[in-house]
């Protein structure tokens, strides 16, 4: 328990509460070894076992960016796009990581097929010119699509905030064009719909978001931040790496780490670790221990075949922590300017 503006409380993380955002962050707090114990899956509260001082709770995406955002939730998981939504210019949200991995998609701004003169910005322009009428724009986020036709030197646009499928606006007359989340596209294409060539408004995943007044007033909030940055990391740099040991012949660790450090892919993360193998003959060989990219794979073992390795054995890489994670020195940076 801690005490924020005189209420003792636990900290608070929020996570999605339903949908595939809501599985896939449950399966990465799982897999960074922070196991989330909800003893009943209609209940909207649970517990970290391994953080007793913490309480998750349950909320939809574009709530927990509100509660993070107003100070009633610490820490939570959710979408960029809502984070960039809600954004009310106070800067109470602190995106910690945006690259969970999960959740990809992109907001864009999207006119129908039978628009067949209509690809671009400057299409729609010249389309407002010729129409003498405000273009109609459907949408679910009212206030990054408003920046983003503002940026663009649009004037002459009725924004029209809407929830449910969007795809069918134009098509009814609703709107002259949408602003909506894509992922596979696919939806688009069975409605008929394209994306302006320059209809980019923002790409969006997953992130890790905190409130920084509540950062900064609460020690125990600071830690939290930290230990989820700091496993988080540790499980997404180890992700796409595996460990690899190798025995090469050689007649000094010197040697061997000369060939290796020769190599583009095998020479690791920041080097080999290099000890020598005592074997029944007395022969000089060496065990390698090396970090390497899952999508290097091959092209690592050919370099090891290249410089005589044998017994080549590669494992699964659980977590790699850093000294101190870029992400925290970045997230105490960015508090300092955004504090004093």
């Amino acid at each position: 328990m801690f005490i924020l503006n005189g209420e003792e409380r636990k900290i608070r993380i929020a996570l999605p509460s339903k949908g595939r955002l809501s599985e896939d962050s449950l399966q990465l707090m799982e897999k960074s070894g922070l196991s989330i114990k909800r003893p009943n899956i209609r209940q909207y509260q649970a517990s970290i076992p391994s953080l007793p001082g913490v309480e998750v709770l349950f909320q939809r995406a574009g709530d927990i960016a509100l509660s993070v955002r107003d100070g009633i939730v610490d820490l939570g998981i959710t979408g960029l796009d809502v984070v960039s939504e809600t954004a009310d210019g106070t800067n109470q949200i602190l995106v910690m990581l945006d690259d969970l991995g999960f959740g990809q998609c992109r907001l864009c701004a999207i006119v129908p097929e039978f628009a067949e003169d209509v690809n671009c910005l400057q299409d729609v322009k010249k389309l407002i010119s010729s129409k003498r009428d405000n273009i109609r724009v459907a949408t679910k986020f009212p206030n990054l699509t408003r920046r983003f036709f503002e940026q663009q030197n649009f004037v002459n646009v009725d924004y029209i905030e809407a929830e449910g499928a969007l795809e069918i606006a134009p098509l009814i007359g609703y709107a002259d064009m949408i602003t909506d989340l894509v992922s596979s596209g696919m939806t688009l294409r069975d409605n008929r719909l394209k994306i302006l060539d320059d209809g980019l408004i923002l790409e969006s995943q997953a992130c890790l978001i905190a409130n920084q007044k509540n950062l900064v007033a609460s020690p125990q909030v600071m830690e939290t931040a930290r230990l989820l940055l700091e496993f988080i990391v540790a499980y997404l740099r180890a992700e796409n790496n595996v460990a690899v040991f190798a025995n090469i012949r050689g007649r000094s660790v010197e040697e061997i780490a000369g060939l290796i450090l020769d190599k583009k892919i095998i020479r690791g993360l920041q080097g080999p670790t290099i000890s020598k193998v005592i074997t029944h003959q007395g022969e000089n060989w060496f065990a390698v221990n090396l970090i390497i990219k899952k999508n290097q794979l091959a092209e690592a073992i050919k370099e090891i075949r290249s410089i005589g390795g044998s017994g080549v054995v590669v494992t699964p890489v659980n977590f790699i922590f850093e000294e101190e994670p870029e992400a925290y020195t970045t997230m105490l940076a960015n508090l300092r300017r955004d504090n004093g």
